[in-house]
């Protein structure tokens, strides 16, 4: 039996050409911010703990400010609408994987018709004093990181004897994601962490890259 082939497409830094969470925090510059994003990265905080506590240093009042900037701030990488339509073509299916934050995620998303259920990403609540993130996808079935945004649990609900799991992604929300994949496409530190750990992977700069590979795994099936 032919697998069923699903992607999972990371949306910061992978859909989108920035960090949109580091480059919200950054612009509205609270202080503090630099060393939580850093103990992110090097993965001594979760990356659950490490968002939380990046938008509670920013106050409610700025809502506003926080959703204008970080919309009119984003560039979406090249190629991916051909994605979505390739994987329409060919009956591909599509979600998006996403650590980040509902209030960006989809407004960026809207034009390109994805269904709703089809997006997975963290909440926001603007109604106390801060700013607090909600985590409505919590890692399940013995995944212990904290990831906030769970896509080891994602991944694990398509079994992998009736699909062809596809990791599209680029910082560390994809590092557990991507060891349960069969393809991983990377760049940036999700790179860095498949030839640390050893794990096959195709890197890619545009979603021309994986429309490509994918072209191209298809013609030796």
């Amino acid at each position: 039996m032919t697998k069923q082939r699903v992607i999972f497409c990371d949306f910061d830094g992978t859909i989108t050409e920035n960090d949109n969470i580091v480059a919200i925090i950054r612009h509205f510059n609270p202080p503090g911010w630099e060393a939580i994003v850093n103990s992110i990265v090097n993965q001594t905080k979760s990356i659950k703990q490490g968002v939380g506590e990046l938008f509670r240093l920013l106050p409610a009042s700025m809502k506003r400010e926080v959703i204008d900037y970080a919309i009119s701030n984003a560039r979406i990488r090249a190629g991916f609408a051909d994605l979505l339509r390739y994987c329409k073509d060919n009956n591909i299916q599509f979600y998006v994987t996403s650590g980040g934050i509902d209030f960006f995620v989809y407004p960026l998303l809207a034009p390109f018709g994805i269904p709703e259920d089809h997006i997975y990403c963290n909440g926001s609540d603007f109604s106390g004093e801060r700013i607090e993130i909600t985590w409505p996808h919590p890692c399940e079935g013995g995944c212990t990181t904290d990831c906030g945004m769970c896509k080891k649990t994602i991944i694990g609900r398509f079994p992998s004897d009736r699909f062809e799991r596809i990791l599209i992604g680029d910082s560390v929300t994809d590092f557990e994601g991507a060891k349960l994949a069969d393809i991983v496409f990377s760049r940036s530190h999700l790179t860095q962490k498949c030839a640390e750990l050893g794990l096959p992977h195709h890197e890619y700069e545009t979603f021309h890259d994986v429309i490509h590979q994918m072209k191209l795994q298809e013609a030796q099936s």
